[in-house]
């Protein structure tokens, strides 16, 4: 995989195991089998979060990682929303006892990188800043970042942290939504990542599955779109026409490049300016496998220009983008 580094913080594969369906989808040990295959073919970022199914997603992190493991990986969570209620708590008190969980269920001292889950209006953004510094200082946190914050935010909590050099944690990271059907990000988040010196951890790279070609139009029985818990997330991405016409578009550049759809959105996403790692979720070994073929896909100029262009969204629409995005 390439690796690529992420602010000031450390080099990271240009795909992450995402674990937001630990714990519901994938049990222990369908999780145990995409962990290992992860680290076969070269990745060894995990992300993960306390609301991942009230803390389960890093239980199994912490249980699989035991005996060497963890060493030979870096983890990511975050901290903000309450893992019961998924409400956002973003105190300095909150965060770092969420932090303190986290690394118990790990079973860890540290985290690799620790990020803010969320923004709340209501928020102190210093008070937060003071409490990623914290989380450094103390050893409990090696890097810190940011997850669903907007423009805005990001150039301000970066202005900050400059601001008391030397004391002040750098952002290294900034997590949000991206893919082929998600690009509202381009217009004003990511020129902010740039100017903060971060890198970007793309969630959600396959438009919860839409990419991968398999709905096809409509819903499966099976599929997670067919289930109530992701309804609305699936819905998202399987109305608007505009939409279906870019996954027909990914599709057709598949069966020309004889690769799965996924691989080619990925591969698209990867060579975004900005963009760091793409993290993948996946329900079991197989579809694992078909997200890390990307690794070996490279998109000819003419097919990223055609993708680029089906793709383009339209200029109002990145205020809505920020406010609609759900939370991962």
């Amino acid at each position: 995989m390439i690796r690529r580094s992420v602010g000031a913080g450390p080099l990271l594969p240009e795909i992450g195991l995402g674990t937001w369906n630990w714990g519901r989808e994938v049990r222990l040990r369908e999780a145990r089998g995409c962990l290992h295959a992860y680290l076969d073919a070269g990745g060894f970022l995990l992300d993960t979060a306390p609301s991942y199914n009230g803390g389960t997603a890093e239980e199994f992190i912490g249980s699989l990682v035991r005996g060497g493991l963890r060493d030979r990986v870096v983890i990511a969570t975050k901290a903000g929303v309450d893992p019961r209620t998924k409400e956002l708590n973003l105190s300095r008190t909150a965060m770092l006892d969420a932090l303190d969980g986290s690394l118990r269920r790990l079973g860890t001292d540290h985290v690799d990188v620790w990020q803010v889950h969320a923004w709340s209006d209501d928020a102190d953004l210093a008070e937060i800043l003071g409490a990623l510094d914290t989380a450094v200082t103390s050893g409990r946190a090696r890097h810190v970042g940011l997850c669903n914050h907007p423009g805005p935010l990001i150039r301000q909590a970066a202005a900050l942290q400059q601001e008391v050099s030397g004391a002040g944690a750098p952002l290294v990271s900034v997590q949000a939504e991206y893919s082929l059907l998600r690009r509202e990000i381009e217009q004003d988040v990511l020129p902010s990542v740039a100017a903060a010196g971060a890198g970007l951890l793309a969630w959600s790279p396959l438009a919860g599955g839409a990419l991968t070609g398999k709905y096809d139009g409509a819903v499966s029985t099976g599929t997670r779109a067919s289930d109530p818990y992701y309804e609305g997330f699936a819905e998202r991405y399987l109305e608007p026409p505009e939409d279906r016409r870019v996954v027909e578009a990914v599709g057709i550049v598949a069966r020309a490049m004889d690769v799965p759809p996924g691989a080619v959105a990925l591969a698209w996403l990867r060579d975004r300016p900005g963009v760091v790692s793409a993290l993948v979720g996946a329900r079991d070994v197989d579809q694992l496998t078909a997200s890390l073929t990307a690794c070996a896909v490279h998109l000819p100029d003419e097919v990223t220009h055609l993708l680029d262009a089906v793709s383009a969204p339209a200029p109002e629409a990145a205020d809505a983008s920020q406010k609609e995005s759900l939370i991962m």
